[in-house]
């Protein structure tokens, strides 16, 4: 099947979207915990890279066998796009930034600040106009993050690393989101299709930063196993793309904006890491300009 073939397919509804989004929110936060914990461990950031890719790679093999690895009728660019800002590179990014930054700063940094650089994508790049409903919606998100900010910035444990380094990656998973819309291809075949070049890039890079996977043992794996390669691995990024699919891009997008709060709730239940009356406040508000900014409001007061 190609890319030109799958224009075709029928429609996926907004319910099974919403839903695949708000799973994808979930895993997201398990996936900051995992790679937080993770980076403290003798695993490397090309070692966790090597799971999380390299295990969908070979559930999802059907599919880019089927697709071969230049799709006809995908444009190479969006490809491209794609493996960049989702794939190995995206990864090696984020995990150079998780290093310095605590669970629930980064859930701000970079699945917070990701439904923003979707929506000014849109605005700025395809011609999207979002009404005002959803324009409170991305103030409110942007509000959300900087009370959690300002919460982590009072401690002092945040450096130019988490600042620079963690936007930057969600502003690369902006645009695969946006490019991943553009491609024609479905969920599955979007996944396969980042994860065999991931594992292709993954592979090609051990002999220069080595690998600790065959030499650690074996329950030092198997979180990461599960977190990074089954659940964001796999699973986040087929749920993810059916809400893309379904929602579009930006919408998609909006949804994650709620991963920061889980993030914070699980850093300190699993980490030990502070949370206190301004998580809170910044849940209620981070909550609130996702509910905007999905424009469920804007079709209520519409009908």
């Amino acid at each position: 099947m190609t890319a030109a073939s799958t224009a075709t397919r029928p429609p996926i509804s907004t319910g099974l979207g919403a839903a695949s989004a708000l799973s994808v929110v979930l895993i997201w936060a398990a996936w900051l915990i995992s790679t937080r914990h993770s980076v403290g461990t003798s695993l490397s950031p090309l070692d966790l890279s090597l799971l999380r890719y390299g295990v969908p790679a070979l559930l999802l093999s059907p599919y880019w066998l089927r697709t071969g690895l230049w799709p006809r009728g995908t444009p190479k660019w969006t490809l491209v796009l794609m493996v960049l800002g989702s794939g190995a590179p995206f990864f090696q990014l984020v995990g150079f930034g998780m290093k310095a930054t605590p669970a629930s700063a980064a859930g701000v940094l970079l699945p917070g600040v990701m439904p923003l650089a979707a929506a000014l994508i849109g605005i700025l790049l395809l011609g999207e106009r979002p009404d005002r409903m959803r324009k409170f919606g991305m103030l409110a998100i942007l509000g959300g993050g900087v009370l959690l900010l300002a919460d982590n910035l009072s401690s002092g444990r945040l450096t130019w690393v988490s600042y620079v380094i963690l936007p930057a990656g969600a502003t690369l998973w902006a645009i695969y989101t946006h490019a991943f819309r553009k491609s024609g291809l479905s969920a599955f075949e979007g996944g396969a299709l980042i994860c065999i070049w991931s594992t292709i890039i993954n592979l090609a890079l051990i002999p220069f930063l080595g690998t600790h996977l065959l030499s650690v043992p074996v329950a030092e794996i198997a979180v990461p196993f599960v977190t990074q390669g089954l659940l964001s691995g796999l699973l986040a990024t087929v749920l993810y793309g059916t809400a893309v699919r379904s929602l579009g891009g930006t919408q998609a997008a909006a949804y994650t904006a709620v991963t920061p709060v889980a993030a914070a709730i699980g850093g300190a239940l699993l980490l030990g890491e502070p949370l206190g009356v301004v998580t809170i406040v910044a849940t209620l508000v981070t909550g609130a300009g996702v509910l905007l900014s999905t424009g469920l409001l804007s079709a209520r007061t519409s009908s």
